[in-house]
């Protein structure tokens, strides 16, 4: 099973719900509206419409269909059957069922099913030649978690009438308590499509992996409770900040889709339980809404997965995201989504697709927040520091993170849409970008201007306020350099073999975020959770030196931030840590010392420079294209030892 996160920190939202009723298909493909140009309106989907995301090219060789490393160390893995016509689901289904290939899911009139197979019984079903490609079922973890309504202008717009209604904004995420006080009776329709396998548990409260209609978002049913903590309150803390009485559009009705599954499997979240949106889930949930009657004026998507720095929209989770994504902005629809908390200079998926509206977040002073994602791809920033919103129980907390900037140009989408209800979307995104406050500052080497939300220009139609200058944060003093002088190279205690991350205070100039995957919910004030980003460092160490850091108390790196960077690899490599447990801090030792196979040695190689990726030292090419060498189940003993030298080189 190949779990893939993508956005908010571990409470981040990650695994959505899969559906099963009928719900509208994509449309014909158009040509894909642009963002700073209007988007043409198109015919409803019919019928019989297909899945515009799917490959259509029957010549390729059934060995070519199918991604590389499913399967590859044995087991079975979780995968996405891309068909070219949907005529084909059922008939597709029940063959690779006679050739026991566990079909998992077939969403009606859908060009895709779900199947749980081997490497082999994949490549066979590869053979079908109604089969166009087969990939791994992705997921994605969500977005990590007053002032900020004037900051933006919202206040200034809600005293000129402006509030939302008659508008709907979309919240794709953990569910909704339904009946907050903060929501009154503007919760208008509720879907749940929650992916479900060993050790996955629909959050749907039916039990089963779809569910719409009232109470099917439902956020505090028992699934939703560990040790008496609810793990889905972030969907609550969104909705508020976008469509809440204390957020940017508290007239707005909301549309609640509950898009995760619960994970109890600590070698895949880290710890005991967390929750991840699958890919399959996802894309039932954005066709679900693109079927519905009521005005919607944008989804949100708190949630992310691995990092890009340039536009996603050729890579093959563009290709996916990106026509639904067109064909809910043909429709009149915003898809905004977070760019995530990894202090990376580009986006994580989905928010790195052109036609998507990438939020960065900003705090109280109008500086970047330190965590947030940046550069020229991303669109907007927004406020999404300290942000007191509603979450289960009545109650509402502080959190902090991309997640939390997202809901505000949700919300500010949905006042611009009654505003102006004829202006196409994009347009609308247009003026959000041209009346924002600048941000200048440094990106990959080049100066970039990212406009921060200013809603009250926008709808007045004001030029922008004056640009701040963005000045990096100065570069923290040297970081103590654990030596082979040091002290007796550590093996691991075999009493001790899986060490607990403990979180510890320390001076060490590496950040120290406190990675929160629930937060204990209490009336305001609250404390606000912590968010998990890369360090600033910019060291890079040897295998030896990290093993000297992971071990327990051997390193000067605290627990909870090595926690952290493992958490971030996981959600930028392709081989940690599904094909090579490191989700833990002894799981990640023991791959650093094993160095007796060419695999091995590899995976060592690999996950040093992933950690010195985590610690602040950019550039990944190297290491990607030695993941593909990783991943391929036809690579040779030679290739792999030269794929690892490659590696080391760029960690000397």
């Amino acid at each position: 099973m190949r779990l893939r996160p993508l956005i908010v920190t571990s409470i981040a939202l990650a695994l959505l719900p899969l559906s099963g009723p009928a719900y509208a298909d994509d449309p014909t493909p158009t040509p894909a509206p642009s963002v700073s140009e209007p988007a043409q309106p198109s015919a409803d989907p019919s019928p019989g419409a297909t899945d515009s995301a799917a490959p259509t090219d029957s010549a390729t060789a059934p060995e070519d269909k199918v991604e590389d490393g499913l399967g590859v160390d044995g087991g079975t893995a979780r995968a996405i059957v891309e068909l070219a016509d949907p005529a084909q689901n059922a008939p597709v289904a029940s063959q690779a069922a006679a050739e026991s290939v566990d079909v998992v899911l077939q969403p009606q009139s859908q060009t895709f099913m779900v199947v749980e197979g081997t490497a082999e019984e994949l490549a066979k079903l590869a053979e079908d030649p109604r089969v166009t490609s087969i990939h791994s079922d992705r997921t994605y973890t969500p977005a990590d978690v007053s002032p900020n309504l004037s900051l933006i202008g919202a206040d200034q717009a809600h005293a000129k009438g402006f509030t939302g209604t008659g508008q709907a904004v979309a919240v794709l995420d953990t569910g909704i308590d339904r009946d907050h006080p903060w929501f009154g009776s503007r919760l208008v329709n509720e879907a749940c499509f929650s992916a479900v396998e060993s050790g996955v548990t629909s959050l749907c409260p039916n039990g089963a992996t779809s569910q719409t209609g009232t109470g099917a978002a439902d956020a505090t049913t028992a699934r939703c409770l560990a040790d008496g903590v609810n793990l889905c309150d972030h969907g609550t803390h969104v909705a508020g900040i976008a469509a809440g009485t204390g957020g940017v559009a508290p007239g707005a009705n909301i549309v609640a889709v509950q898009v995760f599954s619960r994970v109890d499997d600590e070698d895949v979240c880290g710890e005991p339980s967390c929750l991840l949106a699958f890919e399959s889930s996802l894309r039932q949930a954005m066709d679900w809404v693109a079927g519905l009657t009521e005005p919607v004026a944008a989804v949100n998507l708190s949630l992310g997965g691995s990092l890009s720095e340039t536009d996603c929209d050729t890579s093959e989770e563009g290709a996916v995201f990106k026509p639904k994504i067109d064909a809910l902005l043909a429709k009149g629809i915003a898809t905004v989504v977070a760019a995530g908390n990894e202090f990376f200079e580009g986006a994580s998926y989905p928010a790195c697709i052109s036609t998507a509206v990438a939020v960065g977040a900003n705090d109280g002073s109008d500086a970047i927040a330190d965590f947030s994602n940046r550069g020229a791809i991303v669109d907007l920033f927004a406020p999404g520091v300290d942000i007191e919103s509603s979450v289960p129980d009545n109650a509402t907390t502080v959190y902090s993170g991309t997640s939390m900037a997202t809901p505000h140009v949700a919300g500010a989408l949905a006042l611009m849409k009654q505003a102006s209800p004829q202006t196409p979307m994009a347009d609308l995104i247009n003026t959000l970008k041209t009346t924002g406050r600048p941000y200048v500052y440094e990106a990959n080497g080049a100066q970039v201007t990212t406009p921060r939300l200013d809603l009250a220009a926008a709808l007045a139609g004001a030029t922008p306020q004056p640009p701040i200058s963005q000045s990096p944060t100065a570069d923290p003093a040297p970081e103590p350099d654990p030596s082979d002088s040091s002290g007796p190279s550590p093996e691991p205690d075999p009493t001790d073999a899986e060490p607990e991350p403990t979180p510890t205070s320390s001076t060490s100039p590496v950040p120290l975020p406190t990675v929160t995957v629930t937060v204990t919910v209490t009336p305001t004030p609250a404390t606000t959770a912590a968010v998990c980003t890369r360090g600033t460092t910019a060291k890079k160490l040897s295998a030896k030196k990290w093993s000297v850091e992971i071990h327990r108390s051997s390193g000067a790196i605290p627990d909870a931030t090595l926690t952290c960077y493992l958490k971030l690899i996981s959600k930028s490599s392709k081989v940690f840590p599904e094909v090579t447990k490191a989700s833990s801090l002894g799981k990640a030792y023991r791959v650093l010392k094993n160095t007796k196979t060419s695999k091995a040695k590899l995976d060592s190689a690999l996950l040093t420079a992933w950690l010195n990726w985590a610690h602040g030292t950019n550039g990944t090419t190297t290491v990607t294209a030695a993941e593909k060498v990783r991943l391929s189940g036809k690579s040779s003993a030679t290739a792999l030892k030269k794929a690892a030298k490659n590696v080391i080189k760029t960690v000397k």
